[in-house]
């Protein structure tokens, strides 16, 4: 459940409290410590077993727990695959049917939350760890897949997209519940401080946003690059908007993502007004923090290799905010066809024809396009219609009636 890890902890943040009032109860097992400071405030029944070890994972307590209490629930779903939590459930399940064929079982239905995407695959730079992936499946996740009761599924794309890379792929049910988030709160001045006080050196101007972890398939370098030919371009009377790059700064990647933009003299001099930055890296955003940055923003900005849906880019929308993407974020096709945002190649000149485009756009076509933007996210990503489509799919057999999940 740790917010760093992105999307998924957040979606099942977003989808919980929307299932309980539909009369669904919910409790989150996990692999986090018990006294994480991030599970301080959680208001859901989470049991954090104990951090996980390992690249795989792994938490020794986890198989116990499931055994003990798989039998209470009506239905299980497993968030994300390739880890042990995902072969930790099916062996479990497959114990229990073993022991008791007529024992009272949950059913089990994986949200794969874009990780059976082929950019995983197909990436040159993860050469080896798509040989380990398709390792892992012919010995160990195709099991998960064929035993599950039905796979779900954020949007149609990566429905599609999941039938590619992998062989033997053979669920016995593919549904696209959709994904969503919950309404913004509302805009305040608390808000607006909270951003001030987390982003000292950046002062009171226009900027874009790009709010997401630091990893290489969300088109950091790319965005990095092509803004520096953009502030290139600045004249005088037309000033480029600052750049904010919010997400955790402490892993290698994003170190090496601070040296480029430190290369193109884009993060200014201390002290220095004739050489303010141009590109702030803010760290982790979170709370009133990240509202703030939101509603701040001229327009959200994420030119992702692969995107399986991108609660950043849905919580923009809601704030109003047009949003400039790559044609690799799943959800491109419904934001372009509502006017919501632009959509370029996940490239270096796709992302740098996106930050033109938007420049070229008039104040008056700008306001029009967030008004777009807060439609789109009301047509398309409203938290309640998909836990519905959630609650829906998870109680399709008759005999079922989910209040246990």
């Amino acid at each position: 459940m740790d917010p760093s890890f992105g999307g998924p902890c957040q979606g099942i943040r977003n989808s919980t409290p929307e299932l309980e009032l539909l009369g669904c109860v919910n409790e989150i097992v996990c692999l986090d410590a018990p006294v994480a400071q991030y599970l301080d405030d959680e208001d859901l029944t989470v049991h954090a077993l104990g951090q996980a070890r390992g690249s795989w994972a792994r938490h020794p307590d986890l198989i116990p727990w499931l055994r003990q209490n798989l039998s209470r629930f009506d239905v299980v779903i497993i968030h994300g695959l390739w880890q042990y939590a995902s072969y930790a459930v099916t062996k479990v399940m497959r114990q229990l049917r073993g022991r008791s064929p007529s024992a009272k079982l949950p059913r089990v239905y994986v949200m794969p939350h874009g990780m059976l995407d082929p950019w995983f695959q197909n990436d040159p730079s993860r050469r080896v760890k798509a040989w380990r992936n398709w390792i892992y499946w012919k010995l160990i996740e195709h099991r998960t897949i064929s035993n599950a009761e039905s796979l779900l599924f954020t949007c149609q794309k990566e429905l599609e997209l999941a039938r590619l890379p992998f062989r033997p792929y053979r669920p016995k049910q593919e549904i696209n519940v959709g994904y969503g988030v919950a309404n913004p709160p509302t805009e305040s001045l608390s808000m607006k401080r909270a951003f001030a006080e987390s982003c000292p050196h950046f002062i009171d101007q226009p900027y874009l946003l790009f709010l997401s972890r630091l990893h290489p398939k969300k088109g950091v370098d790319l965005l990095i690059q092509a803004y520096a030919r953009w502030v290139k371009q600045e004249t005088i009377g037309e000033k480029i908007p600052t750049l904010i790059i919010a997400g955790p700064t402490d892993s290698d990647y994003a170190h090496a993502m601070q040296r480029l933009a430190a290369s193109h003299e884009l993060l200014g001099e201390q002290n220095s007004p004739s050489r303010e930055p141009r590109i702030i890296f803010s760290g982790m955003l979170q709370g009133d923090a990240k509202w703030g940055a939101f509603y701040g923003c001229e327009a959200f900005v994420l030119p992702s290799h692969q995107e399986n849906f991108g609660i950043a880019i849905v919580e923009a929308l809601a704030c109003c905010k047009p949003v400039l993407i790559s044609d690799q974020v799943n959800i491109c096709t419904e934001i372009a066809q509502d006017g919501a945002g632009l959509v370029c190649p996940d490239t270096l000149d796709g992302t740098t024809a996106l930050l033109n485009q938007w420049q070229a756009k008039s104040p008056e076509q700008r306001a029009l396009m967030g008004q777009a933007a807060k439609d789109c996210f009301e047509n398309h990503f409203r938290i309640k219609t998909a836990a519905k489509s959630l609650l829906d799919a998870i109680s399709r057999d008759p005999k079922l009636n989910p209040s246990r999940a």
